[in-house]
């Protein structure tokens, strides 16, 4: 059956769209406000010309600014299909000409559905893999914004008080409050270990003698006042107040993914494996879309995570494998952390880790060949809807 391919160049504000023929004559080419009445008329005029012909459309973009223009393609029954940046980039260039324009992007983005059949179709999300993802991502830039801040701090506290810096540990929260309150040496050494203490401890800071202990003694090795003392230790005060309001926001945002996790059908399933909690467990699902619908297999899901190798052959050099290019980090981070941490709860995770150690392997490719037999043991899992179970080990009667 003729059908026509539709392409669409996304952006914050305004698309472009561009349809072409089973020829590869553009039939039409547009350029369309990010708003719901002109996407709409858009994607009725190139029904128009299909006039009863199938349409596929092709997008660069799924997520973000332009998740409307996705949203009413599935609406209305329209094949969608997916084409990320980096391919529409890498294809441009084999296309005559130089100059970059939406309209030319959009006229590859269709070329290249119209010819190619590896592109992944975009399907209706589940709603809460959708809604963990939105949560999961959040938590990541809060994530990134506290390790700004620490590292900061860090800096800014060395800069003043060197030995104080290297006797606590800022992430921590007993040593932020302190911070709080306490910044020079000539402030603690005049509180003193029992006033320190005792103010710690009214802020409910656990262990707040040992604290206070650690933190005289720092003071006690520098009775000298660095240049612009004052200004940097309110710089301290003001950076650890942040860094425990980014840590209560953190906290709060697991309360919530743990809650929205806890309401998926596999959320007990992809619990029961070892070394994955429900924040990782919250960005595997939100990686996959909710299912494993989209793979055909472990090994479509192991390339999308990034933890199968791809060969690089060439003449007669073969069986040279190299780490991927192209993969979903966040899904490869789940797999990689959970084997990790899996290495020092599950019995079979260790054996497996040893084995791998035995036949020479580093401890990097040892804990990526477990987070690729992983992938294998989630498949089934999910496939069988049933949980992990550890294996007690087989002995030999004497």
């Amino acid at each position: 059956m003729s059908r026509i391919w539709a392409g669409i160049d996304s952006g914050k504000g305004h698309h472009h769209g561009l349809a072409l023929d089973a020829d590869g004559k553009t039939l039409l080419s547009r350029r369309v406000a990010n708003d719901e009445p002109e996407l709409l008329k858009l994607i009725g005029d190139v029904l128009d010309l299909a006039d009863g012909r199938q349409v596929t459309w092709a997008i660069d973009m799924t997520g973000g600014e332009p998740a409307l223009l996705p949203a009413l393609l599935l609406g209305h029954g329209q094949e969608v299909l997916y084409m990320p940046g980096r391919l529409v980039n890498r294809a441009s260039d084999g296309y005559r000409g130089e100059g970059k324009t939406d309209a030319r992007d959009a006229y590859v983005i269709a070329d290249q559905a119209r010819m190619r059949r590896d592109l992944r179709p975009i399907r209706h999300g589940d709603e809460a893999a959708i809604e963990l993802k939105l949560l999961t991502g959040r938590r990541a830039d809060l994530v990134e914004d506290r390790t700004r801040l620490v590292n900061r701090l860090r800096g800014t506290l060395l800069s003043m008080f060197p030995a104080l810096e290297r006797a606590l540990e800022v992430t921590n929260t007993g040593p932020l409050r302190l911070l709080t309150g306490y910044q020079t040496p000539a402030a603690i050494r005049r509180a003193g270990v029992t006033r320190l203490a005792k103010w710690l401890a009214n802020h409910k800071v656990r262990s707040a003698r040992a604290l206070a202990e650690a933190a005289v003694e720092a003071a006690e090795r520098q009775h000298t006042a660095v240049p612009g003392e004052k200004i940097t230790a309110k710089l301290v005060h003001t950076l650890a107040e942040e860094v425990m309001t980014l840590n209560e926001q953190i906290s709060e945002m697991d309360k919530l993914i743990e809650g929205r996790f806890r309401e998926h059908d596999f959320a007990d399933i992809v619990l029961s494996v070892p070394g994955i909690g429900a924040t990782l467990g919250a960005e595997f699902l939100a990686a996959v879309g909710g299912s494993l619908d989209e793979f055909d297999s472990p090994d479509a899901l192991a390339a999308f995570a990034g933890v199968a190798p791809a060969p690089r052959d060439s003449g007669k050099v073969s069986g040279n494998l190299h780490r991927p290019v192209i993969y979903h980090r966040r899904l490869q981070r789940v797999f990689y952390t959970s084997a990790l941490v899996s290495v020092r709860c599950d019995p079979n995770s260790r054996k497996f880790y040893d084995r791998k150690r035995a036949e020479g392997k580093k401890h990097v490719q040892a804990v990526l060949a477990l987070a690729r037999r992983r992938v294998n043991v989630i498949w089934a899992l999910i496939r069988d809807r049933r949980c992990y179970q550890v294996t007690p080990p087989v002995t030999t009667a004497a």
